[in-house]
């Protein structure tokens, strides 16, 4: 097999790149100009994904709740009491604080210090952790991230999922797809889950 690959397959691969990138290359006019633009070839999924088109790869997460939250800040959002504090948002159930992704429409003051500002079609996102904000006001608004926004690192507790086959990355139902950005590793959005 090894003599096989040595004499048969490893020529004919470099044969073909060789002539591949020969067959590229052409002369060029002094009017020209060079374009280096990077293409991913994707399998987005639609804006909106219905939660039970989605399958988890990893088995369901373990719920941590914590007994007290100190310095908390209340949260109302619809009628409900969410609390914020150390970054993260909460939610009471028995008398317990269970951390939560925030909901679209949580408001907080003042961002983290660990945001990161992201351009995406003249609108300014702040990326923290994962959570998408934008500034209403003097206030900052959770929101769902436009599809095509790209961000450089993902949360660490971030899930593998797959939609009609295909393995896409998970935070917060907004779904992300690997990509490359100017040889850079990158994520863009791709879609949202629908919870409803």
């Amino acid at each position: 097999m090894k003599t096989l690959v040595k004499k048969y397959i490893i020529p004919v691969t470099l044969l073909v790149a060789l002539t591949t990138q020969v067959s590229a290359q052409r002369k060029r006019t002094a009017n020209e100009k060079t374009v280096v633009k990077t293409t991913t070839t994707r399998t987005t999924v639609s804006k909106r994904v219905p939660s039970t088109k989605v399958t988890y790869k990893t088995p369901k997460k373990k719920i941590v709740s914590v007994r007290t939250v100190p310095n908390k800040t209340v949260v109302k959002h619809k009628g409900v009491n969410y609390y914020y504090a150390n970054n993260k948002f909460y939610t009471q159930s028995r008398g317990r604080y269970i951390a939560i992704a925030p909901k679209v429409g949580f408001r907080i003051n003042v961002l983290p210090t660990n945001y990161k500002r992201v351009r995406f079609n003249n609108r300014n996102y702040y990326n923290v952790q994962g959570i998408f904000y934008v500034q209403i006001n003097n206030q900052y608004e959770v929101v769902d991230p436009e599809v095509g926004t790209i961000v450089y690192e993902l949360p660490s507790n971030y899930e593998k999922v797959t939609i009609d086959g295909q393995t896409y990355f998970e935070f917060a139902n907004v779904l992300y797809e690997k990509v490359q950005v100017n040889g850079t590793r990158a994520y863009e959005v791709v879609g949202i889950i629908d919870m409803d």
